[in-house]
């Protein structure tokens, strides 16, 4: 199937609000659902495009690329879709055990799966760590596997199927309206969705099977990385409890002004002083790169404001599979003729006597 743009799929416009486009997805969802339609790869096509859209689109940072750059713009953002369902239904857990018309999870996996919370992390990177690749490790606090009931939650590693649900982890309530009888299905409170519950909760960690914790994390930036994106880990965010899918961790990258260099997209802008007798002789110069000392050649009757360029002595380009191209950007070296502000006697005698020189006359473009 063709990707189709997101707010097509969900037919919304793109202005739309959270609640529109919550709202938007949860009448697709019902309508292409697998329990309503067993057997139907178009509907579970459907099904699976509506939960991508929705992804995104409820994302505040994930929707703000797509808006700029459009599918491009989710390169880096960790996020490539859905597997299968019940990827779908293990991400949006919460989401579809929530009462949905008679229609929760799928049926092939009902019970609640539990996820961790995702964490977020700032990292600053200089010019030349952006330019050049690296990775770091990092200390991070989030929630642990409690290493005393190996999460569990239970001090003897006994459960027992829910009483109140049949572990199903849900519970059915029917009621009458005018509308004629209407059945509606939540989380079962007494197990929270799991299905099963212990006997005797683990101390360490309260019966929860997570304990607060830190751990170190290392993290692989690829060279061409630029401020705003967003390195996305799946599973190295917070461990859920139960034994659930672990959140993910969410890297948010930071560039380091730099003292030599301003940015432009993949090329670096530097900023060369010559003095007035350099700029009308010409002269050989170093000049500072990313890489070291290039040499450079001005040449006579250099003009304030010329550009010079050292090509491949910028930044990699991140290809739209996140990989790093060969291709790199450029140098963009940008002139300027130093006038002094003082001079002294003996100076001033020897520029007084090209006042004169018609070469030195202003002319006309």
């Amino acid at each position: 199937m063709a990707k189709r743009d997101y707010y097509e799929v969900l037919g919304v416009e793109k202005g739309a609000s959270e609640a529109e486009i919550k709202a938007a997805y949860k009448r697709l969802a019902i309508k292409y659902h697998p329990d309503r339609n067993p057997g139907d790869k178009e509907a579970e096509e459907k099904f699976k495009e509506a939960a991508e859209a929705y992804e995104v689109l409820h994302d505040t940072e994930k929707r703000q690329r797509y808006d700029q750059f459009g599918f491009d713009g989710l390169n880096g953002s960790g996020f490539s879709g859905f597997n299968d369902i019940n990827d779908i239904f293990s991400h949006f857990s919460d989401f579809f055990s929530g009462g949905f018309g008679g229609f929760g999870g799928s049926s092939r996996s009902r019970q609640r799966v539990y996820r961790g919370q995702d964490q977020r992390l700032r990292v600053q990177l200089t010019l030349e760590e952006i330019v050049n690749g690296c990775t770091k490790k990092f200390k991070i606090k989030n929630d642990q596997t409690c290493p005393k009931c190996n999460g569990t939650g239970s001090s003897d590693q006994k459960t027992e199927t829910c009483k109140t649900c049949g572990g199903s982890g849900y519970v059915v309530r029917t009621r009458q309206t005018i509308l004629g009888i209407m059945q509606e299905q939540s989380v079962c409170s007494t197990c929270q969705g799991t299905g099963t519950t212990i006997t005797n909760p683990c101390p360490h960690c309260g019966g929860k099977g997570i304990v607060k914790g830190e751990e170190v994390v290392e993290i692989n930036f690829p060279a061409g990385l630029s401020e705003g994106m967003v390195l996305t880990l799946q599973g190295k965010g917070g461990a859920a409890p139960h034994n659930g899918v672990r959140g993910d961790l969410q890297v948010i990258i930071e560039e380091k002004p730099s003292d030599i260099f301003e940015r432009e997209d993949i090329h670096l802008i530097y900023n060369l002083k010559l003095s007035v007798p350099q700029a009308i002789l010409g002269c050989t110069i170093n000049v500072p790169t990313i890489d070291g000392q290039a040499k450079i050649t001005i040449p006579a009757g250099t003009q304030p404001g010329a550009i010079l360029r050292l090509r491949g002595k910028g930044i990699p380009r991140l290809t739209q599979s996140g990989a790093v191209s060969s291709t790199r950007g450029d140098e963009i070296i940008e002139v300027e003729v130093f006038i002094p502000k003082k001079i002294s006697k003996e100076e001033e005698k020897l520029v007084s006597q090209l006042l004169d020189s018609k070469n030195f006359e202003p002319k006309k473009d």
